[in-house]
């Protein structure tokens, strides 16, 4: 592993970001500065946590500590497009793709906080 770029959990938080930014922005207009900025930012959050971590690879609490927030953005995240769900009904299928990614990515990042916890070598 030469960067974070080789990362999947940066790989998939990264690919979420790009689909959520712009499901964010079919919310009505009183929404895109309330629930729609809060969800643009927890889907930031995950990803750049990532990234942040990474950087502080050689302090393996550190390294932890970052993914446990990317862990908590993810499901912040969750949490705002079950929300969404419930207020918007139209874009409910489109929320229930995205909540299942963020599912399956918030496993991943739980797994890789594990190995790092148990065998990373600082």
């Amino acid at each position: 592993m030469n960067t974070y770029k080789d990362l999947d959990i940066y790989k998939i938080s990264f690919s979420l970001f790009l689909k959520t930014h712009p499901f964010s922005l079919k919310l009505p207009n009183y929404e895109l500065y309330e629930l729609g900025s809060q969800l643009r930012r927890s889907s930031n959050s995950v990803n750049t946590n990532i990234v942040e971590g990474y950087g502080r690879r050689t302090y393996k609490n550190d390294f932890i500590k970052f993914l446990v927030y990317s862990e908590a953005s993810n499901l912040e995240t969750s949490s705002h497009l079950e929300k969404i769900q419930a207020l918007y009904p139209h874009l409910l299928s489109e929320c229930e793709g995205l909540i299942q990614e963020y599912n399956l990515l918030g496993g991943k990042i739980h797994s890789f906080t594990e190995y790092v916890r148990t065998s990373w070598r600082s």
